[in-house]
């Protein structure tokens, strides 16, 4: 039998991710801004599982024994939580609030005090894989929150997870989700630099990433994207707007835990040039376009 839960936003993750909840058996309550998305997602899952669609988050919350998010930012987050017909007014005690969304760590700690004050749990829980993994289930989450909270939603998240794993109190789950998206930054641009030299070398591009991709430069970039970028597609998912957000959030903590990241300064500003080239909807791999143009 499967838990009563609810979802609050569905883009082009959260679409995906609900409907596998309601796959795995959960009777499934949306919440959405834009109402024709909702009904878009009813629609498409049709079963006694996928609930009506609900008016306010409050309204999809309530009953629910877990509530799941994956908004835009920060002030998406507070607006569906703590906002006017939010959801922590609706949840009973004990249940527990996860979020999805890749927000910053202070937002986090201070939702989780908010949800332990009103007896509820609460998981900071960004996910990674693009929307190729929520929609084929197969997305890694990194959580931060107290292990009952987890204990109870790691397993309704295995409908659209491969990996969740518990990292530490509020707010770890957000700073992993940082360290993902700073190496992600670098990688993409040591990638984009080395198809682009292959290129210009007059080599066989094709050859050189089969014979580098079976030693110590292989990443799941570089077999999944190396086509596509040397053909200029750039529509597979994650966008550059998304992810100059999801820098800033890096940038800003590192400012305050002293870290240094110079290259994911860099590759910030690399990406606010794809952003003038008109490519912010493009997905992460287009850096290497500003190479090619030059």
């Amino acid at each position: 039998m499967g838990e009563r839960v609810a979802f609050i936003g569905l883009g082009v993750m959260g679409f995906p991710m609900a409907g596998h909840l309601v796959r795995a058996g959960h009777e499934v309550r949306v919440f959405n801004r834009t109402g024709t998305r909702a009904e878009l997602w009813r629609q498409t899952y049709k079963t006694p599982e996928a609930g009506g669609g609900a008016r306010t988050p409050a309204e999809a919350a309530r009953g629910a024994a877990i509530v799941f998010a994956c908004v835009g930012a920060d002030q998406d987050v507070r607006d569906v939580t703590l906002g006017p017909d939010g959801a922590f007014d609706a949840m009973g005690p004990g249940s527990v609030f996860v979020d999805h969304t890749t927000a910053s760590a202070d937002l986090a700690r201070s939702l989780a005090a908010e949800a332990e004050a009103r007896g509820l749990g609460f998981l900071d829980a960004p996910v990674s894989g693009g929307q190729a993994g929520a929609e084929n289930g197969q997305l890694t989450v990194m959580c931060g929150g107290t292990s009952d909270a987890f204990a109870m939603a790691a397993p309704v998240m295995a409908a659209y997870a491969r990996q969740s794993r518990l990292l530490g109190p509020a707010g770890a789950g957000q700073l992993t989700k940082m360290v993902n998206q700073i190496c992600i930054a670098g990688l993409l641009q040591g990638l984009s630099e080395g198809i682009d030299f292959a290129k210009r070398a007059g080599l066989d591009v094709a050859a050189v990433i089969d014979v580098i991709s079976k030693g110590a430069a292989q990443s799941w970039q570089m077999e999944n994207r190396w086509q596509t970028m040397m053909l200029g597609e750039f529509d597979f998912g994650f966008a550059v707007d998304l992810m100059r957000k999801d820098l800033a959030i890096c940038l800003a903590e590192a400012a305050r835990n002293g870290a240094s990241l110079p290259i994911t300064g860099i590759v910030d500003d690399y990406y606010a040039e794809i952003q003038e080239m008109g490519g912010g909807r493009w997905d992460t791999s287009s850096l290497i376009a500003r190479l090619q143009a030059r």
